[in-house]
């Protein structure tokens, strides 16, 4: 194909020709067209140029890999690529975030500093008795948010009060905290 195929009939066609001959013609056809585009995509969503690059690559090996998957009845051709760069780029940033093996310390850690242990003990026993001076209704939104891992709107439904009133109470509770941890 010498032209810029842009009709989806094309896309499917190549898509039909790749699953059925493995059709390297209709491959390059469709890696020429959509390998740019899927990088900018990767780009405009937040990847970084080498990430971006090296993810193409792999929605585009992918494409050709699982060609047999493409069911033309349930998606385009784009947005079934489109689809798995999404998925991709997810895992990818998902990879980056996880420690390497590597990465990992082995063995037992080196004891901490008995000063550091003491006045961590000490500031944990001032924010118990300053969690505790708190008013009983701002210390249970306090403790729900901060202990319970519980979002604002979470606490909201979950107590029946008012989205405003439990950010209100919060910022006023964690106002009192700072000053008495000062």
């Amino acid at each position: 194909m010498t032209q810029d195929p842009t009709t989806e009939a094309v896309w499917v066609d190549c898509m039909v020709r790749i699953r059925s001959a493995r059709d390297q013609s209709a491959f390059i056809a469709l890696f020429r067209h959509f390998a740019p585009r899927v990088k900018g995509f990767l780009i405009k969503s937040g990847a970084d140029p080498s990430l971006a690059e090296e993810c193409m690559q792999e929605v585009m090996a992918t494409v050709w890999q699982k060609a047999n998957q493409y069911d033309e009845t349930r998606a385009s051709v784009a947005t079934w690529i489109f689809t798995i760069a999404r998925n991709r780029k997810i895992d990818m940033l998902r990879k980056q975030r996880r420690p390497e093996p590597e990465d990992l310390t082995w063995g037992p850690e080196p004891e901490p500093d008995q000063a550091d242990v003491l006045e961590l003990q000490q500031e944990s026993v001032r924010l118990t008795r300053a969690l505790a001076a708190l008013p009983d209704k701002q210390r249970t939104l306090v403790e729900s948010a901060y202990f319970g891992n519980l979002s604002h709107s979470e606490i909201a439904a979950e107590t029946g009060l008012p989205l405003g009133t439990i950010k209100s109470r919060i910022r006023l509770a964690l106002d009192r905290l700072r000053h008495e941890m000062r």
